[in-house]
C-alpha cells in the first residue's frame, strides 16, 4: 500500500558547523514503515542547508568549511544586506550554493546512502540557532 508520512525535526547548532542528521533521517524511515520509496529532507531556513557528504573523516567537514569561508568570506564590503550581521548575506549565498532539500531513495527500510555518505545539517552562521528539518517520506508499506 502506498503511504506517505511527515515529520519536522527541531535541531539546535552549536553557531558554524557540520552536523551529522543521518541517524535522525533514518530513524524517521523506520518508524514510517516504509519498504521502497523516498525520503525528502527539507530545511526551513535561508542561512543553513542540507548536503550529503564523505562520513568516515571528518577532515573532510573541516575543509569543505574552511573552502566555503574562503569563497564567500564574512563582512565583504559589497554585501548590502547588513541589518543581521556580517556573517548573515553570506550565509544566505552559502545557503543557496549547498542547496535546501536533498532526496534519498529508501529500498528494505533503508536509507540508501553508499558506505562513506552521510546527511549534514549546515549551520552558516556564527550564532547558535534552533533549526528545522521537515522530513517527507513516501513509498510502500510494510504489510
Amino acid at each position: 500500500m502506498t503511504s506517505w508520512c511527515q515529520q519536522s525535526l527541531q535541531i539546535r547548532t552549536e553557531g558554524r558547523e557540520i552536523r551529522d542528521i543521518t541517524r535522525l533521517v533514518a530513524e524517521s524511515v523506520v518508524q514510517s514503515r516504509v519498504e521502497v520509496g523516498l525520503c525528502h529532507i527539507f530545511i526551513t531556513h535561508t542561512s543553513a542547508s542540507l548536503t550529503i557528504t564523505e562520513n568516515a573523516d571528518p577532515r573532510v567537514l573541516d575543509d569543505l568549511e574552511e573552502f566555503l569561508l574562503r569563497v564567500v568570506p564574512d563582512g565583504d564590503s559589497r554585501y548590502t544586506h547588513t541589518s543581521e550581521g556580517r556573517d548573515d548575506m553570506p550565509a544566505h549565498i552559502r545557503s543557496v550554493l549547498t542547496g535546501g532539500s536533498l532526496t534519498v531513495p529508501i529500498s528494505d527500510s533503508r536509507l540508501v546512502l553508499g558506505i562513506w555518505q552521510g546527511i549534514y545539517l549546515w549551520e552558516h552562521r556564527i550564532k547558535p540557532h534552533e533549526r528545522q528539518v521537515v522530513i517527507t517520506i513516501s513509498g510502500e508499506q510494510r504489510q
